[in-house]
């Protein structure tokens, strides 16, 4: 069964980015070998840097080990499902822009594909310039509020933290974080007084949450606390089997 209405003229005359811009990447998940041949083809046409896998299972492995800007999910694929795979997805990141692309047309499916944390569901067949469309909006608005995200910075207790700069600061004494410390301390303070799960973050800076992965971990987290100890109004608290708290004293 045909799935997709393949407009060819709007995938030639669609605007191409500049050569300076970074192209977006797209993972792809369909177990039909022609729609998810066809649809990387053009996403591919239309500038888009896409990596197809052909079940769940794969799919994860991918999201794991590569960085993504939206992915496009089928419900029904072997080895591993959409949702439970969206679910996997939602855990190592619960911002990334996620679409589920799925003949399963019931009100009950859809309704269970939002819950997940879509942003859409798509059902088949579907035009392929209505889907471009879509990708391009959510991008578009994704990048505008990760541009926000990036310029934010943090008053956490007697410390001024930058992490656009990487900069630690602390009564006239500025500390400049690695990348792994500043993306660290970046997640603790976006969870301020919170739980941060270890595998959401072990998964996020670390791409998988190996044995191996969580003793680095651990260890950035030691040389976060002596950056901090100077002031006794904030410390990193251990939630034993959970994760990690920032804790900021009022």
């Amino acid at each position: 069964m045909n799935y997709l209405y393949l407009d060819r003229e709007s995938s030639r005359n669609q605007n191409r980015p500049t050569m300076e811009n970074q192209k977006a990447r797209i993972l792809l998940c369909e177990d039909d070998t022609n729609l998810g041949s066809v649809l990387k083809n053009y996403l591919e046409l239309n500038d888009f840097e896409v990596v197809l896998e052909r079940d769940g299972r794969l799919g994860l492995a991918a999201f794991q080990r590569e960085k993504f800007d939206i992915c496009l999910l089928d419900v029904m694929m072997p080895h591993m499902d959409g949702f439970k795979l969206a679910e996997e997805i939602r855990d190592v990141d619960p911002d990334i822009p996620l679409f589920f692309i799925s003949a399963k047309t019931m009100k009950e499916d859809v309704i269970q594909g939002y819950k997940l944390g879509a942003d859409d569901y798509i059902t088949k067949p579907f035009d392929s310039e209505v889907l471009l469309l879509k990708i391009k909006a959510m991008l578009k608005r994704n990048e505008e509020q990760n541009r926000e995200s990036q310029n934010r910075e943090f008053e956490l207790a007697s410390y001024h933290f930058n992490p656009k700069l990487r900069q630690l600061s602390h009564n006239g004494l500025t500390q400049t974080l690695s990348p792994k410390e500043n993306e660290l301390l970046k997640l603790l303070a976006e969870h301020l007084n919170d739980l941060l799960p270890r595998e959401q973050a072990l998964k996020k800076i670390w791409g998988s949450d190996t044995y191996f992965n969580g003793r680095s971990m651990d260890v950035y987290i030691a040389k976060l606390r002596k950056y901090l100890k100077d002031d006794p109004n904030i410390e990193i608290v251990n939630i034993h089997g959970n994760g990690f708290r920032l804790v900021v004293k009022s």
